[in-house]
């Protein structure tokens, strides 16, 4: 059998200073967790830093977007975040060869995505020292340097088309009357002028109208006399010679009235290509000179701009058309002319000046 005893159980006394020494441990503890935490997130987030420092060497190229530029560099490109920071610079340019240290930014967006976001903090041209083949000056000191100059040309160009706008004008006491005459005489115009034109020419209706014809007397109200009716005609033709034979057969057939005759090209690629190169090596020749002129050379193109070029205004024969409507009895002569076809371009240019 087991017996309980009655002694009663004695626990030890723990001393004030040791309890006081555990705390102080415990407290220890605690800071320098914290310490060696802090220290560790310091160094992560300066690791991350300088894991996201990059140094890119590359060609500079524009983007599709205006006014952007990237660093292409092994078939990969960075689109430059702050390119306004560089581009006074001499050496900023297209196919120049630079070093970039900064930053990539995959958080940021861009229109079109052409390439890394990649925001530089230093920037520096790999081209250093003269070009190959290129002359030294007497101080040894050639500078390169742009220039925008611009060249302008004209060309002028034989029309390929006529337009002729030929009306019947009628007058009548009464407003049917003169419709029904204007309708007669409009219809006979017209099988006239697709007979004088041919086959390539297009006939079309330009304008129709039919008014009362008005007298003003000094404080009375206007009176009408009767009415006036108009039926216009335009005629289209490539055919420059058939110009004044279509005058001519309208006039016999009943028009009365030449509102309009213009030539104009239809087909002016060609000139205006033309226009277009002869105003470029204008524009070209203007840098040469002013490299010449400083002692230097040109060195290349920047960019060109085709600033306009005027497409060839119609030319109108206005002399003619007062002789068919005087009713002159001898054949409409017919001078065509020539067209001017203007063209305009502005380039940067840049060029080696020498410093004596």
């Amino acid at each position: 059998m087991l017996s309980r005893s009655n002694t009663p159980v004695k626990f030890a006394k723990v001393s004030p200073d040791y309890t006081e020494g555990r705390k102080r441990v415990m407290v220890m503890k605690r800071r320098l967790i914290t310490i060696f935490g802090a220290v560790a997130m310091i160094a992560l987030l300066a690791g991350q830093s300088f894991a996201k420092d990059l140094t890119i060497r590359g060609r500079l190229q524009r983007t599709v977007e205006p006014g952007g530029w990237v660093i292409v560099s092994d078939n990969q490109k960075y689109l430059i975040l702050n390119q306004q920071r560089f581009q006074n610079e001499i050496w900023f340019a297209e196919s120049n060869e630079v070093e970039a240290v900064g930053d990539t930014k995959p958080d940021v967006m861009t229109t079109y995505m052409e390439g890394t976001p990649f925001e530089v903090r230093t920037m520096r041209s790999l081209t250093e020292g003269p070009a190959p083949g290129q002359a030294k000056s007497p101080s040894g000191s050639g500078e390169l340097t742009r220039v925008i100059v611009s060249g302008d040309s004209i060309v002028q160009a034989q029309p390929d088309t006529a337009i002729v706008t030929i009306a019947v004008v009628t007058q009548a006491k009464r407003a049917i009357e003169a419709q029904q005459d204007n309708a007669n005489k409009s219809d006979a115009v017209v099988r006239a002028l697709k007979s004088a034109a041919g086959t390539g020419a297009e006939i079309k209706t330009s304008g129709y109208s039919l008014q009362p014809m008005r007298v003003y007397r000094e404080n009375q109200p206007p009176t009408i006399t009767g009415y006036e009716a108009r039926n216009s005609v335009t005629v289209t033709l490539s055919d420059l010679t058939k110009v004044g034979s279509v005058i001519d057969a309208a006039s016999q057939a009943g028009a009365n009235d030449v509102t309009g005759l213009s030539f104009t090209l239809r087909k002016d690629r060609p000139a205006h290509d033309q226009a277009l190169g002869d105003a470029t090596r204008e524009a070209v020749g203007k840098a040469r000179m002013i490299a010449q002129a400083l002692g230097g050379r040109l060195v290349r193109i920047v960019e060109v701009q085709e600033e306009g070029t005027s497409r060839p205004r119609p030319v109108y024969e206005m002399d003619q058309v007062q002789t068919m409507r005087a009713g002159v009895g001898a054949s409409t002569p017919i001078e065509v002319g020539t067209l001017d076809i203007r063209s305009r371009v502005q380039l940067i240019a840049e060029i080696e000046a020498f410093v004596r």
